[in-house]
């Protein structure tokens, strides 16, 4: 049996080690001025984390398929106190979309700082029905795109000793039924932005790469393709957001590596209930919570901090 007293010295050595790798760092003055392109920003969460960016100051380039939508997110970002707002429509299933989008980005912003891609193409929720045009097509829009927007940026990125953000998803950790071609998708970026992420360190590239992994979110696409499969067939429950709390799953954060582990990536999985990060459910003025998880990255001599979800 172990001594109370060793057990009591242990558990505080626990709380202490928990206290300090989730204090909150973050510093809103470093978003203040910082370059930021963001795609898929016309709805969802693209557009929340566009909110989130002005009400830091940010300069934003926006991207998405519908202009008008875009035109009004632009708007808002405006009034919630971005510094400069652009938007370019673009659809990312077209393999020049990439390129034309950092054009422009580069043009109107000079530089980047931020690099935060979260677009996706529509897809059936529903089992494999053979459709292997759709799985090309998807992988295009959901992973290719992404490799050229991240290759095209990492150069700049590289001089800005900037941050990459990749949103994905829990079936691109966790195999599930009716998203065959959609989990593919974001195993590939999984798999991808995991060994760039080594790479880059290996060769001193000074990028943070962030892999965010998230749980079904009640955006207005997610709960219109599931809606119908998790209330009529009962397979599994559908996860609801209520104003008053978050429920998922499981979340979790994938971040570059902390001071200390120099060969290993950090994992942190948050259970629900577990604080909220990304997603802000009902109007900008009224968040339903603000609370940020938040990581720190070894640069150098000193460290910085970058929000893991702002």
């Amino acid at each position: 049996m172990i001594p109370p007293g060793k057990a009591l010295c242990a558990a505080g050595m626990i709380v202490g080690l928990l206290a300090f790798f989730w204090r909150d760092t973050f510093n809103p003055g470093s978003i203040s001025g910082a370059r930021v392109l963001l795609t898929g920003a016309s709805t969802g969460i693209g557009e929340q984390m566009a909110y989130h960016y002005s009400r830091f100051g940010a300069e934003i380039v926006l991207t998405a398929r519908r202009g008008t939508l875009l035109q009004k997110v632009m708007e808002k970002c405006l009034q919630l106190g971005a510094k400069k707002v652009f938007y370019i429509q673009a659809d990312m299933s077209s393999p020049q979309a990439p390129e034309e989008v950092m054009h422009f980005a580069l043009q109107k912003l000079v530089g980047l700082d931020h690099l935060v891609l979260n677009h996706i193409g529509g897809t059936p929720f529903r089992m494999w029905d053979g459709d292997v045009e759709h799985t090309r097509w998807l992988m295009q829009v959901n992973f290719l795109s992404y490799v050229a927007l991240a290759s095209a940026a990492l150069p700049i990125l590289a001089e800005s000793k900037g941050s990459l953000i990749v949103v994905s998803s829990l079936t691109g950790k966790i195999s599930t039924p009716f998203t065959t071609s959609y989990s593919a998708t974001k195993f590939a970026l999984d798999g991808f932005f995991s060994s760039l992420r080594h790479e880059l360190a290996m060769q001193k590239q000074d990028v943070c790469i962030t892999l965010c992994i998230l749980g079904l979110i009640d955006t207005e696409m997610a709960l219109e393709k599931t809606r119908c499969v998790c209330a009529q067939e009962h397979w599994f429950p559908l996860l609801s957001l209520s104003k008053e709390r978050v429920g998922c799953s499981t979340r979790c954060l994938e971040v570059s590596p902390l001071p200390g582990w120099p060969e290993q990536q950090a994992e942190m999985m948050l259970p629900d209930p577990a604080p909220c990060w990304l997603v802000m459910k009902g109007s900008v003025e009224e968040p339903v919570c603000a609370q940020r998880v938040t990581t720190s990255f070894r640069r150098g001599p000193g460290s910085t901090s970058f929000p893991a979800a702002l």
